[in-house]
């Protein structure tokens, strides 16, 4: 990723002073980490108060990362409601006698973010009970509920295995991902992939070798390849550092959703005479089964602990579909920009994308986002969103942050890492019992070095009384 434009730290600079001196010891270590100040955007406000107690460069537009995270999820919670669900629909395009299904199995997806390989196996093993053995057609995969223009994932950052880069899909299944896990025995090494893919031949060709630097970047000498019907691992496995998975993304949503089927079908029992195609059910099709997801409210916690990034383009796009249309972006941000009018949230500069984070172009000021967080802290609804927050030193993106300090388990605060940008956002009890909002953006090529003066800010905040 190409470091933030220097000209974008002089509008930092000049969009406002700190209103407040920061810290000693945050100032300490930004210096320590060659991160100026005018590269910082912080606010640190008590939960209802009616000024700030520190703002640093508070209304400067910066790129929040996975902060923006806060915003698409608190916005479902209260355009969707905490006992959303999403469907996935099952139709039989033709006559169904005595097991055998004369046409096509329709799987029809609404967005679901969250439809792991177990519940798919839950949902065709109950499709089985209901009836259903022989499919004398095709596999139908309809995808129509996103009007989306084609992804491209290696746009981002040219790595379009990884499960980030992953796109949204509205038959989005498994995150599109497969587990590789690797076992290393002496000088061989094993390799097993989960789910397994009917068609899909995992070729490979790693050899053993020592790791270099210790096993914190176990996989940066691994190249995986999706090459026609087979998946090609290249590359050197540090077999000192023992067993190890990842999560990679290897083939397009139709073809992984198809191979996943076949396999888990005949598993079941069941046959599947034809192919697998993208389509929709005709006029005289029935619905056979609906599959229900988890509720929101269980969904946002994967995506703000764990800043699973296409589950929340999922939720993101789901908001611009709350009228039954087909989802699509300029929905999505038209949605955004007219629920926070009614809540009297003027953002002017904020910049949507994707709702993730995961973007060059997204923009909003620590000033705003404070704000939201406090609308949030006061609304019904502060419960379910606090709890989707990664607990530094406990869970999730945060826990191995501060831990052994007196900060641990006192902070829930949602964290966002891109190259040149890293920040934090959410809320801070002090040992007094007072609830604290804290928002510090660094948007610098030296970011990734300003995890310290994030730290010692919350512990600063967890120490007032």
């Amino acid at each position: 990723m190409k470091p933030v434009h220097v000209l974008f730290f002089s509008l930092l600079l000049a969009a406002g002073a700190q209103a407040a001196p920061l810290p000693p010891q945050v100032l300490k270590e930004l210096k320590k980490a060659h991160i100026p100040l005018s590269a910082a955007g912080v606010v640190v406000r008590e939960v209802n108060a009616r000024a700030p107690l520190i703002e640093v460069n508070a209304k400067a537009p910066m790129n929040p990362a996975s902060t923006m995270k806060l915003l698409t999820t608190y916005a479902g919670l209260e355009l969707l409601g905490p006992a959303y669900t999403w469907k996935t629909e099952a139709w039989l395009d033709g006559k169904l006698e005595q097991g055998v299904l004369q046409g096509d199995l329709v799987l029809k997806g609404y967005g679901d973010p969250k439809f792991t390989i177990e519940q798919f196996w839950l949902w065709l093993r109950e499709l089985r009970a209901r009836g259903l053995r022989e499919i004398h057609g095709d596999l139908v995969l309809d995808r129509s509920f996103f009007d989306l223009p084609a992804h491209d994932p290696a746009a981002f950052d040219n790595d379009p295995a990884r499960a980030y880069n992953v796109g949204p899909d509205a038959l989005l299944l498994n995150f599109n991902t497969l587990r590789l896990r690797y076992l290393p025995d002496g000088s061989a090494l094993k390799v097993i992939s989960e789910p397994e893919l009917a068609g899909i031949t995992l070729d490979n060709r790693l050899a053993p070798h020592p790791a270099k630097g210790g096993c914190d970047n176990w996989d940066d000498a691994i190249r995986v390849q999706p090459d026609g019907d087979s998946v090609i691992l290249q590359g050197a496995y540090p077999s000192e550092c023992g067993e190890r998975e990842q999560n990679l993304s290897v083939m397009p949503h139709t073809r992984y959703v198809a191979a996943v089927f076949r396999v888990l079908w005949q598993e079941m029992g069941g046959t599947l005479q034809g192919g697998a195609r993208e389509g929709t059910a005709g006029a005289d099709a029935q619905l056979f089964s609906t599959h229900q997801s988890a509720p929101l409210s269980e969904v946002i916690r994967d995506i703000n602990k764990f800043s699973n990034n296409v589950m929340a383009r999922q939720l993101y796009l789901t908001l611009g579909a709350a009228d039954g249309a087909s989802a699509s972006l300029p929905r999505s941000i038209q949605t955004m920009q007219d629920w926070l009018k009614r809540k009297a949230l003027d953002f002017p500069e904020l910049v949507l994308e994707n709702g993730a984070g995961l973007s060059r172009a997204e923009r909003i000021s620590p000033q705003h986002l404070a704000q939201l967080l406090q609308s949030a802290a006061t609304g019904p609804l502060s419960a379910e969103l606090v709890a989707s927050l990664p607990i530094h030193g406990v869970d999730g993106s945060a826990k191995k942050r501060l831990r052994g300090s007196p900060a641990a388990s006192h902070a829930h605060l949602k964290t966002g890492t891109l190259e040149g940008v890293k920040t934090i956002a959410g809320y801070v009890r002090s040992r007094a019992g007072r609830e604290w909002i804290v928002v510090f953006f660094i948007n610098h090529p030296n970011a990734k070095s300003g995890q310290a003066a994030q730290d010692a800010l919350i512990e600063w905040v967890q120490q007032r009384r």
